[in-house]
C-alpha cells in the first residue's frame, strides 16, 4: 500500500542532501552555486549578478575621522569674506558640540585639468588626476558621531548591527581567485564600528572581510598569521586537513545552518591554499624602483599609505574582489576638532601622492576602467570654528569621490550653500551611495536580498536611487 507522505515530513532537496552522506552532498552543492556567482576572471569586464557592470573589483580609501569639505574638494570663497563673523545662515539643530563663529579655510584652491574642477592645495597630486575623478559634493548622512557615521557609510546603518559593502558584494558576485580571501581590509580601525566595518552580520560568516593588520600597527609590520607552514611537506599538512575536514564534517551534519562553523571549515581549506599565493601578492621584489618610487615608497612621510595603494593594485589584479584600504585611528585621524591646520595639513602629505599613484598605475596598466576607486569619509566638517582653530562634526554635507569602474571623469554632482551647511542641490544620501556602487558592479540594489529573521533584507533596505549623473 502506498502512503503519502505528510506535509510535515517532507523536505526539499536541500534538506535532503544536507542529512545524507554527513551532509557532503548538500557541502556540494553549495560549492558549485558559489562557483555560479563568480566572475570569469578571464573577463574584461565583470558578467554582475543583474546586468553587465563596467567595474570588476572595488578598492575602497577610508579616511577615518571626517575629513573637511570645505578645505578639500568643496570650494567656499565666502568663508574668507566672513571669517571671524558669526554665521548668517542658521546652524543645524542636530550637532556634535558647539561651534563659534566662521571660519576660513587655510588652503587655497586650483582648477585642474581640463575639466577644470576646483581642489585644494591639500591635494595637488590628486588634483592632477581630476578628469578620471567624479567629486560628488552633495551626500548627506544622519549620524554625528564617529561610531555611528562609520557603520552608515560601511553598513548602510548607523543603528543596528548590518552586513557591510563588502560582504554584500562578496555574496553577490562571488570571488574570482580561489586563493586568496575575496574581501581584504588593510589596517582597520578597532574602534568606531571596528570589525562590523568589515563583517558579515547576518549573512553567512564566509563573506565577511579578512583583515590584514590594524589601525595601531604601521603596514609593513602587519603580518599573516601561520602564512609559512609548519609542516615542511605539503602532503603531510594536507593529510592533517584532510583529516581535520572530514571530523568537521561530520560536526557540521549534526547541526543545522551553522554558518560560523561553515565558515570556519572553508577557512582552513583557504589558509592552506594562502600560504602559496599570499606571499608573492605581498611580495614587492618584482615591482621596479620606477614603480616604488610613484608610490612613494621612497619617502618616509609617504611610505605607509604608498605600501598599502600598491598592495590593493596586486590584490585587485590577483582577482580580489573588495579591497579597503584605511586611513585609521590612532595612528591617522583626521578628526581635527582643533589643530585644523596641522592636522589635515599632516595627515593630507601621506596619502595624496600614493592615491595619485594608484589612479595613475591602474590607467597605464590598462585596469581603471573595470576597477571602481573610492575615496570617503564618515562626514565633513562645520564651516565655523570650534575654538580657535578646530571643526566639529558635520554629516549635513560633506563630499566624496569615485573614479574607473565606469564613472564619468572630470564631473561634480551636487551642490551646498555658499558656506557649505547644506545640501542645496541633488542630495545623495548613504544608500543612494551604495545603490550605485553596485550598479557599477552589475548588481541591482533592490534585487540583491538576503532572507534572515522572517523578511528580506538587502542593503539600501528599502531606500535608494542610483546617481546616473556620475556614470560613463
Amino acid at each position: 500500500m502506498l502512503i503519502k507522505p505528510s506535509l510535515e515530513h517532507r523536505c526539499n532537496r536541500r534538506q535532503a542532501l544536507r542529512n545524507v552522506a554527513c551532509g557532503f552532498g548538500h557541502t556540494a552543492l553549495m560549492g558549485m552555486l558559489a562557483a555560479e556567482s563568480t566572475a570569469q576572471s578571464d573577463s574584461k569586464q565583470s558578467t554582475g549578478l543583474h546586468h553587465s557592470g563596467k567595474a570588476k573589483c572595488v578598492i575602497f580609501l577610508f579616511m577615518h575621522g571626517g575629513v573637511s569639505h570645505v578645505d578639500t574638494f568643496d570650494p567656499k570663497p565666502e568663508l574668507d569674506r566672513l571669517h571671524g563673523q558669526p554665521s548668517p545662515i542658521k546652524k543645524p539643530d542636530f550637532n556634535f558640540a558647539e561651534t563659534g563663529t566662521i571660519f576660513r579655510s587655510p588652503w587655497k584652491f586650483k582648477n585642474y585639468g581640463d575639466s577644470g574642477t576646483p581642489v585644494s592645495d591639500l591635494f595637488p597630486h590628486i588634483g592632477s588626476c581630476v578628469d578620471d575623478i567624479a567629486i560628488v559634493r552633495s551626500m548627506n548622512g544622519d549620524q554625528v558621531a564617529h561610531g555611528g557615521a562609520s557603520l552608515l557609510l560601511h553598513t548602510g546603518d548607523g543603528v543596528m548591527i548590518r552586513p557591510s559593502l563588502g560582504a554584500w558584494t562578496l555574496y553577490g558576485l562571488g570571488s574570482v581567485n580561489q586563493n586568496l580571501p575575496g574581501f581584504i581590509t588593510l589596517s582597520p580601525s578597532t574602534y568606531h564600528g571596528g570589525s562590523q566595518n568589515y563583517g558579515a552580520a547576518f549573512l553567512p560568516a564566509v563573506y565577511q572581510g579578512t583583515s590584514f593588520g590594524d589601525g595601531n600597527t604601521a603596514p609593513r609590520r602587519a603580518q599573516i598569521n601561520n602564512l609559512i607552514p609548519s609542516e615542511s611537506i605539503t602532503s603531510l599538512q594536507r593529510m592533517q586537513l584532510d583529516f581535520l575536514k572530514k571530523h568537521n564534517r561530520r560536526h557540521l551534519a549534526t547541526r543545522s545552518e551553522d554558518a560560523r562553523l561553515q565558515a570556519q571549515i572553508e577557512s582552513f581549506e583557504l589558509s592552506f591554499r594562502m600560504q602559496m599565493a599570499a606571499p608573492e601578492v605581498f611580495d614587492l621584489a618584482s615591482e621596479t624602483r620606477e614603480c616604488q618610487t610613484l608610490y612613494g615608497l621612497d619617502h618616509a612621510v609617504t611610505e605607509d599609505f604608498g605600501y598599502q595603494c600598491l598592495i590593493a593594485r596586486r590584490l585587485a589584479e590577483s582577482g580580489v574582489r573588495f579591497i579597503q584600504i584605511n586611513h585609521s585611528h590612532p595612528r591617522n585621524y583626521w578628526d581635527a576638532h582643533g589643530g585644523l591646520e596641522s592636522n589635515h595639513g599632516g595627515l593630507a602629505p601621506k596619502v595624496d601622492k600614493p592615491i595619485a599613484a594608484l589612479l595613475t598605475d591602474l590607467k597605464r596598466r590598462g585596469l581603471l576602467d573595470e576597477t571602481l576607486v573610492i575615496w570617503a569619509t564618515e562626514f565633513g566638517r562645520t564651516p565655523a570654528a570650534q575654538g580657535s582653530d578646530g571643526r566639529d562634526h558635520h554629516p549635513h554635507a560633506f563630499s566624496i569621490w569615485m573614479a574607473g569602474g565606469g564613472i564619468r571623469g572630470g564631473t561634480v554632482y551636487g551642490a551646498t550653500d555658499e558656506l557649505g551647511y547644506y545640501v542645496t542641490e541633488n542630495k545623495v544620501l548613504m544608500k543612494d551611495f551604495h545603490a550605485t556602487v553596485l550598479h557599477l558592479l552589475g548588481i541591482d540594489h533592490q534585487r540583491l536580498t538576503y532572507r534572515y529573521s522572517g523578511r528580506d533584507f538587502r542593503l539600501t533596505d528599502v531606500e535608494g536611487q542610483v546617481v546616473h549623473s556620475i556614470l560613463s
